[in-house]
């Protein structure tokens, strides 16, 4: 379980939960898990048209990832912001068919790219994914106070003079950045599950911010690591555990909440 290949899949998955744990508290305190949704869906067709020009994936995943949160941002000023999300990916996704149909010879890559391939990490990528994820976290940090602010307290926020639309567009320029981080690791369909199940689980068991954080990092990490174990043991896909554990700790916390709940009424 601690082969050379397998130790990468230990590193780059535990690189991708620290950061998805603590964007994806931002992400459900603000509402906006079908942009998460759509970022990562969207950026896919940037890996595919990188591949059909010989360009690193990465370079694609950047640009769409980055392009697509400035759409989402821009239109968001003139429409309903899921209508402007919906819009975005719906144009990402017809260009990710558009590149796809021009090409058949990158088939096993598109496929690790939707669904991931952690256990095919190679030490090449670590030290990318490692950079990336470290420009998170030093984001993050700098904008932590506003884009908290503006994420819990949107109203006070404003009267504060924290301005709605840049935090917004700092906000989706993270997603991005972290689309990009973690697509080429777990796949553009698990990064949504770790930067919502995490985060959304931790909130049924704390209000507060910093804990709030902190368990969301905690169960992301538990669930990656507890997914390449069990696949390694039963040779299944790590996506259906990630998916399913990611499912398990959302209701563990919602039972929770009911329970608690009920306490406070007896």
């Amino acid at each position: 379980m601690f082969a050379g290949f397998m130790v990468n899949a230990w590193e780059a998955a535990t690189i991708v939960a620290v950061v998805a744990g603590v964007v994806g508290f931002f992400t459900v305190a603000r509402g906006a898990a079908f942009a998460a949704h759509a970022l990562p869906n969207g950026a896919f067709a940037g890996a595919a048209g990188a591949s059909l020009i010989g360009v690193n994936a990465l370079v694609g995943l950047g640009v769409f990832s980055a392009a697509g949160a400035l759409t989402i941002a821009g239109l968001a000023q003139r429409a309903r912001r899921d209508v402007a999300t919906a819009m975005t990916i719906v144009m990402m996704l017809a260009l990710g068919a558009l590149f796809l149909s021009q090409t058949t010879e990158y088939a096993p890559a598109m496929f690790s790219l939707l669904f991931g391939e952690v256990l095919g990490v190679n030490t090449n990528q670590i030290l990318p994914t490692a950079a990336i994820a470290a420009v998170c976290v030093v984001i993050i940090g700098v904008l932590f106070r506003p884009l908290l602010l503006s994420s819990v307290l949107p109203d006070v926020a404003q009267a504060k003079g924290v301005s709605s639309v840049r935090m917004e567009l700092a906000f989706l320029l993270l997603v991005a950045l972290t689309t990009t981080m973690a697509v080429p690791v777990v796949g553009s369909l698990l990064i949504f599950s770790l930067l919502i199940a995490p985060a959304a689980a931790a909130r049924c068991f704390t209000n507060k911010p910093g804990r709030s954080i902190t368990l969301a990092v905690l169960i992301a990490l538990v669930t990656v690591w507890a997914a390449i174990a069990i696949s390694f043991q039963t040779n299944w896909p790590i996506g259906f555990f990630v998916g399913t554990i990611g499912a398990l700790t959302y209701a563990s916390g919602r039972i929770w909440v009911r329970y608690r709940s009920r306490n406070r009424l007896a």
